[in-house]
């Protein structure tokens, strides 16, 4: 049966792949209602054998599937990883190892940006998947053998994508591409979020220390609150109340309940209590403490048409080497490039720069030209001896 629902099943299935060189993993969980993924079925696919094993299962003890994710001779492919890891990394305190994520070397392989699982499919093995039961709800048993097969289907054919990426990966050479990118996959970081850390992804537009400070510790309390919870953020207080709180700060209950999006019974309860208190740390903390707005590079006035041609630049470099403009720089790096030759970017890095990097310099500062080939369809470029100063731009009185 393609379905494991018990312990020894597990295991003995388990065993079989210690031998493999490679297995391919794919999860379905749960995550509208709670904080944490709900993980509701793991599909694992040796050279041989494909299953789904049941973790809500009675009884079910996933020990066997976690000694097999650590067993550091058995290579695990994902396709587009981070969430899959971040369930084991939650459940079993351990991140799978070693790993390669089939989606970070289709972008090295000319595939694009975030390349799905469906045209890796179809593209390197042939395969139709039927995406019907994208919306399932996979912690309703039981499972059809329709669902099942549906599942099981995200690991078979990834066996066929892997193996011919892998080929092709080392045929051009660009195994090293890859070794940075897998290697934030293994790295604890990148999965647990700090409650100190949480005001970040809010992205606030003020850049006021004190509405910060008293931002920071909101997020905080609420990250902290969801995480004990083990419920969604915005179940525990939605974003644009938190920001709206952050620049009120209220210092008592009636101040706090004029907050729009605030109820009563939430202001008198022991969360009001908790959401003046952070309000109160954040006033009291130290001018020298208050966070300060993420970097932001302003690029200089003047360097638009610069930006603008390195990103001519970056694009007509991808193109040419088949590998996706994410990997290289996004507009960040770019403006930073503009803006510092020095800029602490990857794509002045590595294997990057060797790519785009320095060709970008060398753009910028007048000594590589960009043009168009004879048949007026591609653009190449051509070394040009720089110009020693140009006339500054008119300014109109």
């Amino acid at each position: 049966m393609p379905m494991i629902s018990d312990t020894e099943s597990l295991a003995a299935f388990c065993r079989r792949l210690k031998s493999a060189p490679f297995v391919t993993v794919d999860t379905e969980f749960m995550r509208e209602k709670t904080y944490w993924p709900q993980l509701c079925l793991v599909q694992v696919a040796g050279p041989d054998e494909a299953r789904a094993i049941d973790p809500l299962a009675p009884d079910m003890d996933l020990a066997p599937l976690f000694e097999l994710m650590a067993d550091t001779n058995v290579l695990k492919v994902f396709h587009a990883a981070r969430q899959d890891v971040e369930i084991f990394l939650h459940l079993a305190d351990a991140i799978p190892t070693p790993i390669f994520d089939t989606q970070i070397a289709a972008m090295v392989c000319g595939f694009g940006d975030s390349v799905g699982y469906e045209t890796l499919a179809s593209q390197l093995a042939k395969a139709r998947i039927d995406k019907s039961m994208r919306f399932t709800d996979w912690s309703i048993r039981p499972l059809s053998e329709k669902q099942i097969q549906y599942a099981l289907a995200d690991v078979t054919h990834l066996r066929v994508a892997y193996e011919k990426l892998v080929r092709k990966v080392e045929k051009n050479g660009r195994i090293e591409w890859l070794s940075e990118e897998m290697a934030l996959l293994t790295e604890p970081g990148t999965y647990r979020v700090d409650p100190e850390n949480a005001w970040r992804r809010l992205k606030p537009r003020s850049t006021s220390g004190r509405f910060l400070a008293v931002l920071k510790e909101l997020a905080a309390w609420r990250e902290r609150e969801a995480q004990e919870r083990d419920l969604p953020r915005q179940r525990i207080l939605r974003d644009e109340t938190l920001t709206e709180i952050a620049a009120h700060h209220p210092t008592d209950t009636h101040e706090l309940g004029r907050t729009r999006g605030i109820g009563k019974g939430l202001v008198e309860g022991k969360m009001g209590l908790a959401i003046l208190e952070a309000v109160k740390r954040g006033m009291a903390m130290p001018e020298a403490d208050c966070p300060k707005p993420s970097d932001r590079v302003d690029v200089p006035k003047g360097l638009g048409p610069v930006v603008e041609l390195l990103k001519v630049l970056l694009k007509m470099k991808c193109d040419e080497h088949g590998v996706a403009g994410k990997l290289i720089a996004n507009s960040a790096d770019i403006d930073a490039i503009a803006a510092d030759d020095d800029a602490d970017v990857p794509a002045l890095h590595g294997w990057r720069r060797d790519l785009f990097g320095a060709d970008a310099l060398k753009l910028k500062h007048g000594r590589l030209g960009l043009g168009f080939c004879t048949d007026g369809k591609r653009l190449r470029t051509v070394p040009i001896e720089p110009v020693e100063a140009c006339p500054e731009p008119a300014v109109a009185d």
